[in-house]
Order: structure tokens, then sequence, then C-alpha cells
């Protein structure tokens, strides 16, 4: 592969890992995708052997990011259904405040179910900081994987 092709490979990881912390492209897909195709064009067992752990680490921080939350999301007593209407009132912010918009409607959805659904402002609103916290630690736990994911392909990258 030549220097400019690992080039944008190397953007496109770049890119996919700013997606990861500020949700606005599929970061960890777009992670797994450029690697994939640096992987298919280079045709070396090293490419391989990348793209398996590439796949291993993203695969399994999208298992973690899902189940540790909610498990302690449940063990909180805070419903799916809160953090569902959080997500689609943080997605309509996305539109109508573009970025800040997702935080802003996520922790607004979160709340307002809250509240209505217990009527006491001081539990609602712990449930909704709870509720953030783990929002956080889903793209910590994404980029986490996504950078062993980045970080793999770079070493393999310079060795070549």
């Amino acid at each position: 592969m030549s220097g400019w092709a690992e080039v944008i490979v190397g953007i496109v990881i770049l890119i996919g890992l700013m997606g990861v912390v500020v949700p606005v492209l599929p970061g960890a897909l777009l992670v797994w995708a450029a690697i994939a195709v640096w992987a298919a064009v280079t045709q070396t067992s090293a490419g391989w052997v990348v793209l398996a752990v590439a796949t291993g680490s993203i695969a399994a921080v999208q298992i973690v990011k899902y189940v540790l939350p909610e498990r302690r999301l449940r063990n909180a007593g805070v419903p799916r259904r809160s953090i569902l209407i959080g997500g689609l009132a943080g997605l309509v912010g996305f539109f109508v405040l573009p970025i800040v918009g997702l935080l802003v409607g996520f922790v607004g959805g979160v709340y307002v179910a809250e509240r209505r659904r217990i009527g006491d402002h001081a539990e609602a609103w712990r449930a909704t900081v709870l509720a953030a916290r783990l929002a956080g630690l889903t793209i910590v736990i994404e980029l986490f994987g996504t950078l062993v994911a980045a970080a793999t392909w770079l070493g393999a990258a310079a060795a070549t």
C-alpha cells in the first residue's frame, strides 16, 4: 500500500475516533471499516491479524458498553423507558441545537421521564445524573476499544 493510501486510512481512523467522542458519525464502525480496507489491500498476514484484533476489541466494547450501564441503571431503579425517552429527546436536540443538543436533549428527556414517573425532583435528578454519567462511561468504553484497534493498526502500518 502506498504511503498516501496509508495516510488516508489514518485520517479516516482519526475521524472515526472523533466520531466516538462526538457521536455524529458511527465512529467505531468507521475505524473498523478503514482497517478492513487496509487489510484487504495489503493482503498480508499482519494485516489480517490487525483486522482480527480490531474486530475483537471493537466487538467486545460494543457488548460491554450496553451491558455494564444497563445493569447499573437497573440496579438503581431507572427503567429502560426513561433512557429511551432521553435518547429520543437527545436525537431531536441534536438537530435543534447541533452537537450540544444531544446532551441537553438526553438529560432533559431523562429528567422529564423520571419526574413524571417518580414525582420527586431530587430523586428524578439523581436518576438523571446517573444516566448522564453512564452515558459518558459508554463513550469512554467505546473509545478504549476503538483506540486499541487504532493503535494496533498504527503499529503495523509503522512497521511496514
